[in-house]
């Protein structure tokens, strides 16, 4: 297939495991960036080759981009997409699709009227890790799933983050930050979410950031910092949600799928490897026991989600990190925050099918750069 031509705006942290993706798959060009910070474009763009530097307005109006790549913060993604989709581009964007479900409506409309594809992810469902444990779901190795625990937590990134703002302000807090990452492997596992009810809480006003270079600053909190759901599957199977910026430590599993014939240990979402483990009932020593995993993905890294998009736009291939399914994950997070505010579960009004499995192999036009990390 020939290259999609894409123009990355927003050069911050997470910017390098996309250009560095450009350089990767054969599938992507990465020929333009953008940044309000011109320095902070220039300095990618020098480190990784990239041709031209350009304002987003000019970005978005170059007729040679085929895909505008969103990594600002995370308030801005349903602005900056939609203006994507207006100027005539296809879109991929960090997580999560936008900061509200009005804007993600918004986003969805704009892309049916003009005949455009929205990636958004996490990618990282696409990798070994969560397809095995897909495979050995579908495979029934534990049975009908019955439910699961989801639950992710420390204190805060203002520890470790050089701006950690965008994290306490709208479309931040634990459950849009890392949320995406847990609920977009459980639509994966398990197939869409019919209703959540959620609980939330704001124990600080303020952040105190103790990592540099801003030590010392001190950043308003405007968004939940400690939230908890039940999410209750189209299957009948139910989950626990939890994600927090609140908590110290914690001895609490980190992912597990519940089902009649026995447990499943997921592999952790935030990566594309790992091994997962299962406890049935069937085993007669009662011992967890890994499972291999046999599938053969080259070239697992951030930015795989930019691959899925080029390639269907291309071709038949299923888009498995799609507009739709980023809008269930967001109208979910959503719907969590609502209940956490009215004390009632919310019913989702959009449902998204559950992807299709990733084929061995993917991606197929991996660089000399691009072995599996």
């Amino acid at each position: 297939m020939e290259s999609v031509t894409l123009g990355i705006i927003g050069c911050g942290a997470i910017s390098d495991v996309y250009f560095e993706a450009g350089n990767r798959f054969d599938a992507l060009d990465i020929v333009a960036c953008a940044d309000l910070d011109e320095d902070r474009a220039k300095s990618k763009a020098d480190e990784y080759g990239i041709p031209r530097i350009l304002p987003t307005e000019d970005l978005l109006a170059d007729p040679e981009i085929d895909v505008a790549v969103v990594l600002t913060p995370a308030g801005t993604h349903g602005d900056l997409v939609s203006a994507a989709l207006r100027a005539g581009k296809h879109a991929y964007t960090e997580k999560p699709l936008a900061a509200t479900k009005a804007e993600g409506e918004a986003i969805l409309e704009t892309t049916d009227e003009r005949g455009l594809t929205v990636g958004v992810a996490p990618d990282t469902v696409l990798g070994t890790g969560i397809q095995t444990c897909r495979d050995l779901i579908d495979e029934g190795r534990i049975g009908d799933p019955v439910g699961a625990t989801a639950f992710w937590s420390n204190h805060g990134h203002e520890h470790w983050h050089p701006d950690p703002d965008g994290f306490y302000a709208e479309g931040g807090g634990p459950l849009f930050d890392m949320g995406p990452y847990y609920l977009t492997s459980l639509v994966t596992l398990l197939g869409p979410i019919r209703s959540v009810a959620g609980t939330a809480n704001t124990p600080f006003a303020e952040r105190e950031i103790t990592s540099e270079p801003r030590r010392g600053e001190r950043i308003p909190v405007s968004v939940p910092t400690h939230e908890t759901a039940v999410v209750t599957f189209e299957s009948g199977a139910t989950g626990t949600l939890l994600t927090s910026f609140d908590v110290w430590g914690s001895e609490l599993p980190g992912f597990e799928i519940y089902g009649t014939e026995g447990t499943l240990s997921v592999t952790d979402p935030n990566r594309f490897d790992g091994t997962p483990r299962v406890h049935l009932s069937d085993d007669d020593d009662g011992e967890w026991r890994e499972i291999s995993v046999e599938r053969d993905h080259p070239g697992q890294q951030r930015g795989l989600g930019l691959v899925d998009l080029a390639y269907s736009l291309d071709s038949d291939w299923d888009h498995r990190t799609s507009g739709d399914l980023g809008f269930h994950v967001l109208e979910t997070m959503d719907g969590i925050r609502e209940s956490a505010e009215e004390g009632a579960y919310v019913e989702l009004s959009a449902q998204c099918e559950r992807p299709p499995s990733v084929p061995d192999g993917f991606p197929t036009d991996v660089g000399p750069a691009g072995d599996a990390e």
